[in-house]
């Protein structure tokens, strides 16, 4: 459930993390600080030697790698309860609604805590607050697991509540990207971090069938507390720091501690913990995400499409029994059902790679054309958006004991590959429309497809069991294909009227005089005409 960051960094690419509403200069190293003479600035331009970017290609991708466990870690926590729950209705006596309170409320708080975590990395660095998150979310697990031993059905939901805030999702792990990765090297990595992002949310099931059967409910949460240690074991020992401005602090203190720069300081070490926490300036950072997703219509078309894409997931997670209940499957061949989307995603992270291929030779033809920057990104979705609506009605239709099992299964991955495809182009989109802004609408996008997958999560039993009627099933889903109808439509609106609705943008159209699109890159402000 992923989340995503993009903004200006002081140099000139444009990065997967800033929230600078407008680029700026920031004093070069032969400039003295107003109130601190003697003293000078080192950016990020006059070290790059020391940026994460200058790593290894080998050294990167063992960091991606270790940030993928950890994102993986995260969506595991959110889906793996699921198969608790029963278990949990017997040993409380609470009702099966009760019980599902834990699930919805984790990524609902997700959703918040995404976006409460993001401002701390970009301040203090992304290292120190992703151990703190992991570990907050690990001590989470206590309560919810020793809730057997002592009995209490509340110590579950306060768990599982503070364990989703806690939870600091993509809007971190994503924001490492651009850490690492200069603007035109993103998109790859950008989806490997996406395929752990989807891929948690079905490992949990697919595992989930034999804890379920085999295991008393709470090793379901100690599984999740087991995976979470080790995670973050491995990013404490492999993975260094990565934001930009600690690592020219880091640099600069090197060069004072040789003696060979005495004076130079990163701009970080000269503010004050008061200046780093402005109230006023936290709050504007943390509302800008939910302003954007209300009032950029590209925000909030894109930001539904792919909600309600990522929110399905998590409602059929909770009716898939009903389904399957068909072909008598017990609780372990239901998880094993998920594979197929676990296929899917694989499918469809194995298809950005050529249309990645494609999208940089339109963009390399055509320089000047806005539509090879911006809206040719999104010209995959095009095609695989419709398969969510498709594989909805194949999976619906299918649920019938005439229909042989498999049909059900092939439609179910055809959603996958669509959830997949969906949840990518919409970040990579808007990482391009935004520029600096990015961070708040891929935000937003983020925001979104939480809070949507925790209210659909609430409201999936209620909402079958309201059609408790001979094709009540098939109804109730078909219901469901005819909204990814709507959305898929709205999709193939902002493909044609995207140029449109850019410039209608405040946000949006403050790139057009700051942007080299032969390089893709954003232009210092003193090269702006």
């Amino acid at each position: 459930m992923a989340r995503k960051r993009t903004q200006a960094s002081s140099n000139t690419a444009v990065s997967l993390d800033s929230q600078e509403t407008e680029p700026k200069i920031t004093a070069s190293h032969d400039e003295a600080l107003p109130g601190q003479e003697g003293k000078v600035i080192l950016t990020e331009d006059d070290c790059p030697e020391a940026l994460a970017t200058s790593w290894s290609t080998s050294k990167k991708w063992l960091v991606l790698t270790i940030i993928f466990l950890v994102q993986l870690s995260m969506n595991l926590n959110a889906s793996l309860y699921t198969n608790a729950q029963s278990g949990i209705v017997r040993e409380f006596g609470v009702t099966p609604m009760s019980a599902v309170h834990g699930a919805a409320l984790f990524l609902v708080m997700y959703a918040f805590g995404c976006e409460l975590w993001a401002p701390w990395s970009e301040e203090f660095g992304r290292k120190i607050v992703l151990q703190g998150s992991l570990f907050l979310v690990n001590i989470c697990c206590l309560p919810v697991g020793l809730a057997a031993v002592n009995h209490w059905f509340p110590a579950i939901i306060i768990g599982r509540a503070l364990g989703g805030l806690f939870s600091a999702g993509g809007s971190v792990t994503l924001g490492m990207v651009a850490d690492l990765f200069k603007t035109e090297e993103q998109e790859y990595p950008l989806a490997f971090i996406v395929l752990s992002s989807v891929g948690g949310s079905i490992i949990g099931p697919i595992m989930g069938g034999y804890i379920e059967t085999n295991l008393h409910w709470s090793w379901a949460i100690w599984i999740q507390l087991l995976v979470g240690v080790v995670v973050q074991i491995l990013h404490l020992i492999f993975v260094p720091e990565t934001r930009a401005s600690a690592l020219v602090k880091k640099h600069a203190k090197k060069l004072r501690d040789s003696g060979e720069r005495p004076n130079v300081y990163g701009e970080d070490e000269l503010k004050t913990l008061k200046e780093k926490l402005v109230p006023s300036q936290i709050l504007s950072l943390w509302a800008r995400p939910f302003k954007m997703l209300l009032k950029e219509r590209i925000v909030l078309i894109l930001s539904a499409l792919s909600g309600f894409s990522d929110a399905l997931i998590f409602m059929q997670i909770q009716s898939f029994g009903r389904v399957f209940k068909i072909w008598n499957f017990t609780t372990i061949q239901v998880g094993l059902a998920f594979i197929p989307i676990g296929i899917a995603y694989i499918i469809g992270f194995l298809l950005y790679i050529p249309i990645t291929r494609r999208n940089r030779s339109k963009r390399k033809a055509n320089p000047t054309s806005d539509k090879a920057h911006y809206e040719s990104r999104l010209w995959m979705l095009l095609w695989t958006a419709p398969l969510l609506p498709l594989g909805m009605v194949m999976f619906t239709w299918a649920s019938c004991a005439e229909a042989p099992w498999i049909v059900p299964m092939i439609g179910w991955l055809l959603i996958g590959v669509a959830n997949y495809c969906i949840y990518l182009t919409t970040i990579d989109y808007m990482v391009a429309a935004y520029g600096p802004f990015s961070a708040s609408a891929t935000g937003g996008n983020g925001f979104a497809r939480d809070i949507l997958a925790g209210a659909l999560t609430w409201s999936a039993t209620p909402y079958y069991d309201a059609f408790k009627f001979k094709i009540g099933l098939q109804i109730a889903n078909t219901v469901l294909a005819g909204i990814a109808m709507l959305l898929m439509i709205a999709a193939f609106f902002v493909y044609v009227w995207g140029p449109s609705m850019r410039k209608k943008s405040p946000f949006a159209q403050s790139l057009n005089q700051g942007v080299d699109r032969t390089r893709n890159t954003r232009l210092p402000p003193n090269l702006v005409a």
